[in-house]
């Protein structure tokens, strides 16, 4: 029956929904036709859909089989498979067997780990113990996977303790699926035992060690696994190996290794695609573009990935004329080289370029993702420009870009920085899935637009929401308080970073409760904040002297400030601002012939102030000003308007250094 049955087309058999076995054939056909164990089981190997399976199945439930192992592992396997199968259906053929089978757990446990029911495989595992089952080396690696992808380090201490029990602690391919665990969950300790307690180890076992402390930022273990297995003679590097390593290599500028691997590439086994990018990668980022550039002509072919690589590594060291000129030289440009030239111009403050670029790509009729408007609406952000990034946010609702947590909070950012907090509030508001970074970003948003109360109000309602903030939140938490003037909830909140969240508070953190002590006039405190600040090198602490130094200018404190400026002067010789900020406490005072002698030393020491810069958005244009440039085409009319306002006694009339910079107009010629 079986050799008649392999002569007919399985697809053509199979969409006749079993006519076979009850048409007029005649009786010496229909003898062959009759169903089987054996027929429906070879049936089954020969299946190509779930319709064929599900008509598979009804003749084998007709027949009386439908606890038959072979025939029930076969419907399951079809069904459990995501290429062509359909899981529901196999969970309910598994909940119809009496006694299901080791094997059929094992399948249903894969099938939930690959589609994503991590819960549901980890239940499956339990229950699976709680029938007497012995579970195997198969079934272990899909549960830990599982349980790496739920971030669940209890339930892996305890799985861990069962593979001890069964005496599959030393099976080579369960130890690797637990080590990788442990990488998922950032428990290298634990992984690094696993390893070290593995009789017996093969490259797989080598990769996932390094691979878990790269995960996890720690990058000098990583290179010393890598140091140590290059150094044992019974495993060699793979192409996995060097990948993960140069990971490595990048993150610590750790050029000569990285040229080691390259040599190490080189004569054993030669450029695939993958190393050949993370070679590029890592010469990018270690700033050696000649040597990238060298890499990257010889290569025969180039994917998109490499021109992608290429383009970034000259971005990324500011070569933006580089960089365009090789984006434009590529074949083939997909959405992500589109992205990286656009970033480039946005890193660099150059965002009508990146608003030009962007056009381009419309004509290419290329389509952006989330990333391509998180660029363009950083880019609105640095300079202000609110039309442009209104333009963004619509273009994004006409054309469906999904407005996720990620774009929610460039939004966000946008609108506050242009001072749009209404707009910046609608986003928020409008976005049901919230996440640390978006809470952080109205916060944040909120206090930088003078909104202290609400900034707080939305701080304890994140809290509320279960969200834990990290060190950023603390400081749109912290400026608020100090544009609010709450000195001792500011306090309570600083205190709370190590106490309660084991965040150790950064230079950014000690300058937001400096600020917040300055302003409060409580400058003898800020100044004994500041002596408690760890620090292995003085330079790290200009900028919380500077915030100090600006509030004893508040506060004309005269002889704090001579204290602290001659301390920054020690620190930073040549920083203009530090001279700037004394001679405006000297001027606050009307001490000028001090002043004058801060400006006589500038003069003489050759320090000159950066002049300021402010831009304005006109019609969708940005106007940028320099203090001092008179180049602008409209620059009579600018300083006409100007005059206007401070005969109106618009403008305040102050001392500030950048006058001494102003070119005068006469707006009359």
């Amino acid at each position: 029956m079986t050799s008649k049955l392999s002569t007919y087309s399985m697809v053509t058999f199979l969409s006749r929904p079993f006519s076979m076995f009850t048409s007029p054939y005649s009786s010496t056909a229909k003898q062959f036709l009759i169903p089987t164990k054996r027929t429906c089981i070879h049936l089954l190997k020969n299946c190509k859909s779930i319709n064929q399976l599900k008509q598979i199945q009804t003749q084998i439930f007709v027949l009386g089989l439908a606890q038959n192992v072979d025939a029930i592992k076969k419907i399951i396997a079809f069904s459990a498979d995501p290429s062509v199968g359909n899981l529901s259906h196999a969970q309910r053929i598994f909940d119809r067997i009496e006694t299901p089978t080791l094997f059929a757990y094992n399948v249903m446990i894969k099938a939930y780990t690959k589609s994503g029911g991590f819960r549901k495989a980890i239940s499956l595992f339990d229950q699976m113990r709680v029938d007497g089952l012995w579970v195997d080396n198969y079934t272990y690696p899909f549960v830990f996977k599982s349980i790496g992808y739920l971030r669940e380090p209890l339930i892996g201490k305890k799985v861990h303790g069962f593979v001890v029990k069964s005496g599959d602690a030393f099976d080579c391919y369960v130890c690797n699926s637990m080590m990788d665990m442990y990488g998922e969950l950032g428990r290298n300790e634990d992984a690094q035992k696993v390893f070290d307690e593995m009789p017996e180890r093969d490259i797989v076992s080598w990769n996932v060690l390094i691979s878990g402390y790269v995960r996890c930022k720690k990058f000098e273990d990583a290179v010393g696994v890598y140091l140590q297995m290059r150094d044992d003679e019974r495993v060699r590097p793979d192409e996995a190996t060097v990948v993960s390593t140069l990971s490595a290599c990048i993150a610590l500028k750790n050029l000569e290794l990285g040229k080691e691997i390259h040599h190490y590439i080189t004569h054993e086994f030669g450029f695939t695609t993958i190393i050949g990018n993370a070679l590029l990668d890592m010469y990018c980022k270690c700033g050696c573009l000649d040597v990238a550039r060298e890499i990257f002509d010889q290569l025969p072919t180039k994917n998109v990935k490499f021109w992608t690589t290429m383009v970034s590594g000259y971005v990324n060291c500011g070569q933006l004329e580089d960089a365009r000129q090789l984006f434009d030289k590529s074949p083939v440009k997909d959405i992500v080289l589109w992205t990286a030239m656009i970033n480039g111009y946005v890193q660099f403050n150059q965002v009508e370029e990146a608003m030009d670029l962007f056009q381009q790509m419309q004509i290419y009729k290329i389509k952006p993702d989330k990333f391509t408007v998180v660029a363009l609406l950083t880019g609105c952000a640095q300079v202000g420009a609110l039309e442009q990034g209104k333009w963004i946010h619509e273009y994004m609702n006409e054309h469906k870009i999904t407005i996720d947590a990620v774009c929610g909070t460039a939004l966000i950012d946008m609108y506050a920085k242009c001072g749009c907090i209404e707009k910046s509030l609608d986003v928020f508001y409008g976005l049901n899935e919230k996440d640390t970074a978006l809470w952080t970003s109205i916060i944040c948003a909120l206090s930088l637009n003078g909104k202290p109360g609400k900034a707080l109000e939305l701080f304890y309602q994140m809290k509320e929401s279960g969200f834990k903030p990290d060190d950023i939140t603390f400081i749109g938490v912290l400026n608020a308080c100090s544009h609010g003037g709450l000195v001792e909830e500011g306090w309570m909140h600083f205190e709370s970073m190590k106490s309660l969240y084991q965040i150790e508070p950064k230079i950014e953190h000690y300058g937001c409760l400096i600020d917040l002590l300055g302003r409060a006039g409580l400058l003898k405190e800020a100044e004994k904040v500041i002596n408690k600040i760890p620090k292995e090198k003085d330079d790290i602490l200009v900028p919380v002297y500077g915030a100090l130094l600006s509030a004893c200018r508040l506060y004309g404190d005269v002889d704090m400030g001579e204290n602290l400026a001659d301390r920054l002067i020690d620190i930073e010789k040549g920083d203009s601002s530090i001279h700037t900020l004394l001679a405006n406490i000297y001027a606050s005072v009307g001490r000028w012939e001090d002043v004058k002698k801060v400006r006589g030393r500038m003069r003489t020491t050759g320090i000159k102030k950066e002049p300021g810069c402010s831009s304005i958005e006109v019609n969708g244009n940005i106007h940028e000003f320099l203090v001092g440039d008179a180049s602008h085409p409209a620059m009579k009319d600018v300083y006409f308007s100007l005059n206007t306002l401070v005969e109106v006694s618009y403008a305040h009339e102050i001392y500030d250094m950048d006058l001494e910079y102003m070119v005068p107009i006469d707006v009359e010629r």
